[in-house]
């Protein structure tokens, strides 16, 4: 497969658009923007605090620095997503939208005007006729002064800003806490005697911003560790089971029990039987997705323009 016709990587500089597949990212953070839009299947968003359901045809607005994660709710889900950087639009540097979901900011007629967009941007992102990437950025653009303007937002004052950033950092320095140590035992207080901050703080504060507890998400690194072992290696189960940092074969069995309602051997093989796709080039313990090529893309358009 030659990576470099794959619509994930980015041609212009402060702009990425693509079409993707996803079953699951774990939560994470980036210094875009980024706009996201359900084409086919539910997908479950957790952005802070909150915990979304989408449904085709659902857009949401994420702001930089906002930690987000997306599992799919049954089939993977199809979306297509643009990320924008503030160096390409300084004017978008520091505002915060009340809302994240679109559809509840804009009428009926703009909505759908924002969605013709996005499918137009993506369509000269991938044809790449000639001053393409100025149609593309103008167009972006528009639809972000069309969000901005339209959605209930504000602009963060310096204090909220470093606020959020050393919250950023902490969230940060914890997910690389969580990586570098999931294999073994691994412990919370800890992670907290390093941060010079009390278990029940920084219980409460992972609570707040993961929306789950320390446990979850490292039985959730764990497992997902476990899935990319099982499709891209021959282990035995047992071998997977331990180096993933489960105390026993019992609990991994239950793990995959509880996430998949299938045995760990039964489970193996639907991930072996689903992962001969040409276009799969992310599977690891943060995510499995799939992105397109632009024939692929371009393949797609049509059929979301006829929808």
């Amino acid at each position: 497969m030659n990576e470099l016709e794959i619509i994930r990587h980015p041609q212009i500089r402060g702009l990425h658009i693509f079409f993707n597949s996803m079953e699951y990212r774990t939560a994470h953070f980036h210094s875009e923007w980024e706009l996201l839009c359900v084409m086919e299947n539910d997908l479950l968003a957790c952005i802070g605090a909150q915990q979304v359901l989408l449904h085709p045809g659902d857009m949401i607005l994420i702001e930089p620095k906002q930690l987000h994660e997306y599992h799919c709710a049954g089939e993977p889900c199809i979306f297509l997503c643009m990320q924008v950087s503030e160096d390409l639009f300084p004017s978008l540097r520091g505002m915060h939208p009340e809302d994240l979901f679109i559809r509840s900011c804009l009428s009926e007629e703009l909505y759908t005007l924002l969605h013709g967009q996005l499918l137009d941007i993506i369509r000269a992102y991938a044809e790449q006729t000639p001053q393409y990437e100025l149609y593309c950025i103008g167009t972006a653009g528009l639809v972000m002064h069309t969000l901005l303007t339209n959605m209930p937002c504000r602009r963060l004052t310096s204090e909220e800003i470093s606020q959020l950033n050393k919250k950023n950092e902490r969230l940060s320095r914890f997910l690389q806490y969580v990586d570098q140590n999931f294999k073994g035992r691994i412990l919370l207080r800890d992670f907290a005697r390093e941060e010079g901050l009390s278990m029940n703080y920084l219980s409460g504060f992972l609570r707040q911003t993961l929306n789950q507890s320390f446990q979850e998400y490292v039985a959730a690194v764990r497992f997902n560790y476990a899935c990319e072992r099982m499709v891209k290696t021959d282990d035995k189960l047992l071998t997977i089971c331990m180096d993933a940092g489960f105390s026993d074969y019992r609990y991994f069995s239950e793990a995959f029990q509880k996430r998949t309602g299938k045995t760990p051997e039964a489970y193996r093989q639907i991930l072996r039987a689903g992962g001969h796709s040409n276009h799969l080039i992310r599977h690891s313990m943060h995510s499995r997705e799939e992105f397109f090529t632009r024939g692929e893309t371009l393949t797609l358009c049509r059929k979301y323009e006829t929808c």
